[in-house]
């Protein structure tokens, strides 16, 4: 039921956002840091210009980390200690909960009661801590998932070991006590459903969005020469963390097929690898290198490490299309700043990418991983300029169809009927404004 669209509700004036395992400020592409830490950046910096303020814990990482930061105006990131500042991966830290909690509950106790009207938790780790503030604060829980575990130990990579028992039973239990449940697709929440018994009508599909600002169509020859890669390359480009589940080594294979097939090919091609080591790629951080020296294409290979701000622009701008092989993906959100920027991208028909990517019209979707399928598709798109053309063109119409700013008023709209519901339930009479409604967000963008 839409609340929210029944007569007139307070939207919140405080949210509390957490994040245990990865910083918003920390740069994407290594570590844990990812499209969960720009989901955060971005729809929390937009609530914030409506005028709603946003506090983000996270666990430190560093003595040198200030307690507080700014992260925007109206945006601010508090470090929690919990546990050494270095060294501890995500297995690691359910260890740490209770002094993260506690970290969480001192701070919002030197206040007045009722300083925080939600809590929006990221990840599992988060959903535990959220799950006790929320009993603690008497305010409603609104919990993302981004990535579950029961999804991605149907579908790992060779050699991924599976998620933790501890991982899937705390899973069950956020889902269990949330108010509301986060999907970024209706496959997502679908899954909440089915593979966690969640209850539908606390489950509400939010797509993720775009900073439509900064991703746009430029110049392919100026990114190239920023880049240092000839203009009538032909450019593959994977961005991300270096690590199974992100399958970058697909892209390689895929590349040593086509070379197979026309040698005079390695003249022109450049595969453009943007990341760094994450997860279980810690354990081999030059594990690609060692892949590209063995399937001989070592000499079409360039490494960068990640990219932000313009540097990340051009890596788009300048590629032929973008490769996104995921195992899984609860999103793509690479797919989506790749369209926007008037890159095709070929994607793994997996998770969240059929909605990130539309298949024939923005990009091309692949049903497997094989080496032979993937370099089929990319040079349909690589080595066919006209069809490039077309997909470029589509690209940038299909992610104006996305953007953070109605991801924020979705999100927005979605804590007002968490609280309005929690207040019913409690028996509270929360004071009332009349709902703005905004007139850009197209129906049927957010699905409850």
């Amino acid at each position: 039921m839409n609340r929210a669209s029944h007569g007139a509700v307070r939207r919140p004036r405080r949210v509390c956002l957490l994040s245990v395992h990865t910083s918003p400020l920390e740069q994407p592409g290594t570590g844990d840091a990812g499209g969960m830490n720009v989901y955060i950046v971005e729809t929390a910096t937009r609530m914030a210009r409506r005028g709603v303020d946003v506090e983000v814990f996270t666990r430190a990482t560093s003595s040198d980390l200030p307690p507080v930061a700014e992260l925007a105006p109206g945006v601010l990131v508090r470090h929690v200690a919990a546990g050494p500042f270095e060294g501890l991966g995500k297995n690691d830290l359910p260890s740490q909960l209770c002094a993260f909690t506690a970290g969480v509950l001192r701070t919002e106790a030197r206040h007045e009661p009722g300083y925080y009207d939600v809590v929006h938790s990221h990840y599992w780790l988060s959903g535990q801590v959220g799950w006790l503030a929320r009993d603690r604060w008497g305010v409603p829980l609104v919990h993302s998932a981004h990535t579950l575990a029961r999804v991605k130990n149907a579908a790992l990579a060779d050699g991924d070991p599976p998620e933790p028992m501890v991982r899937v039973i705390g899973e069950d239990q956020v889902v269990a006590e949330a108010d509301r449940l986060i999907g970024n697709t209706a496959e997502e929440s679908r899954q909440l459903v089915d593979l966690y018994g969640a209850d539908s009508r606390r489950t509400v599909t939010v797509p993720p969005g775009v900073d439509l600002a900064r991703f746009t169509p430029g110049d392919q020859a100026a990114a190239r020469r920023a880049l240092g890669i000839a203009p009538d390359a032909v450019v593959l480009a994977f961005v991300g963390r270096i690590q199974p589940l992100k399958a970058p080594d697909v892209l390689l294979r895929a590349a040593a097929n086509l070379l197979a097939r026309d040698p005079a090919l390695r003249s022109r091609l450049v595969v453009l690898v943007t990341g760094g080591p994450s997860g279980n790629g810690l354990a081999e951080p030059t594990v690609l290198q060692e892949l590209g020296a063995y399937l001989g294409i070592a000499d079409v290979l360039r490494f960068l490490p990640p990219q932000g701000g313009d540097g990340l622009v051009n890596v788009y701008r300048a590629a032929d299309v973008v490769a996104v092989p995921s195992h899984n993906e609860s999103f793509g959100l690479v797919a989506l700043e790749a369209q926007a920027c008037g890159t095709p991208v070929v994607a793994a028909r997996v998770g969240g990418l059929p909605v990130a990517v539309a298949d024939e019209r923005s990009g091309l979707l692949v049903p497997g991983h094989g080496a032979r399928q993937w370099a089929d598709a990319l040079a349909a798109v690589a080595l066919a300029p006209g069809r490039r053309a077309e997909l470029s063109a589509g690209a940038v119409e299909h992610a104006r169809e996305f953007s953070w700013d109605r991801t924020a008023d979705a999100l927005l709209d979605t804590y007002t009927d968490a609280a309005t519901e929690h207040a019913e339930r409690i028996g509270l009479l929360l004071p009332t404004v009349p709902r703005i409604v905004r007139a850009d967000v197209p129906v049927g963008m957010i699905e409850r």
